[in-house]
């Protein structure tokens, strides 16, 4: 493991456009991190986009908008970009609550979770390393795996007076060749990840302006990743807005809860009742998942 040294931070603001709420952020819980006792702060470490180099970034938010610490060495335009994504701050939300003004479900959900947007994982390549590694194996021990692997070999970071660790980037994962909890299976699918995001395979600039359909179907090339989690890789991590996400019956399941139907609807018949939340329909999901338990009790 490295560790960053001390060093002058670098800071910047973003300022949300449409309802925003780091606190849903944080609480979200998802691949990369676990839902964690709420501070006031988000604590995040991560690869930049050009998987060289690595940075700790703690996020606060008050009523002048999102505030943004930087631990590492880096381009601070790079980093902003980056989180902007990975919170959901790229985009202007101001129409995604309109949604509900069409919707009343949508409109009891927002109202349960306001503010929430889709926190995505860091980038293409980390969602895939996550996608192996957790693979048929519990999440949360697999989030302490990956703690573990990062801490060991990736970079940590003083993050708001807490150590951070990010995941090796592709090159030092490379460097790997046996882990505790990581059978040599799983090791080389990780290994194939690296190699497919150091050509390029997993640029998530690339996959966003991609067709998802296609783009989904080229990340299947990777060994280890298949139909469902090459979705999970476009949908949770690059920033679409408008995919809805058919091979989950969990969230059709939802679907009937939430709208009172007599039985799970099929995937044409949900397809319809998604029609009215475009062209936001991943954030829609993403808030059933979210908030269906707030509003079902």
């Amino acid at each position: 493991m490295s560790s960053e040294p001390r060093q002058k931070m670098t800071a910047f603001t973003i300022v949300p456009r449409g309802p925003f709420s780091l606190h849903e952020a944080a609480i979200f819980g998802f691949g990369q991190r676990e839902a964690a006792e709420w501070d006031g702060v988000l604590r995040m470490a991560f690869c930049l986009d050009d998987l060289s180099s690595q940075v700790g970034v703690a996020v606060r938010q008050d009523q002048d908008g999102v505030h943004c610490s930087v631990s590492g060495s880096s381009s601070t335009p790079q980093v902003r970009s980056q989180v902007a994504r990975v919170l959901s701050l790229a985009d202007d939300a101001t129409d995604f609550a309109a949604i509900g003004q069409r919707d009343p479900v949508i409109a009891r959900l927002q109202s349960a979770a306001p503010g929430l947007r889709p926190p995505l994982f860091y980038s293409a390549y980390e969602a895939a390393a996550w996608v192996v590694l957790s693979s048929r194996r519990p999440r949360l021990q697999m989030a302490e795996l990956r703690r573990r692997l990062s801490e060991a070999h990736g970079t940590s970071f003083d993050v708001a007076g807490q150590q951070v660790a990010a995941l090796p980037t592709p090159r030092d994962l490379l460097s790997v060749h046996t882990f505790p909890g990581i059978t040599p299976v799983k090791l080389e699918r990780l290994h194939g990840v690296a190699k497919a995001a150091l050509s390029g395979w997993l640029d998530t600039d690339r996959i966003r302006s991609a067709d998802p359909t296609k783009a989904m179907a080229d990340l299947q090339r990777i060994p280890g990743i298949g139909p469902f989690y090459s979705a999970l890789i476009v949908i949770r991590a690059v920033g679409v807005r408008d995919v809805l996400p058919l091979d989950e019956p969990r969230v059709r399941e939802l679907a009937r809860r939430l709208y009172g139907l007599p039985s799970v609807p099929t995937v044409q018949e949900f397809e319809a009742l998604a029609e009215s939340w475009r062209p936001w329909r991943t954030w829609a999901v993403v808030l059933m998942r979210a908030a269906a338990d707030r509003v079902l009790g």
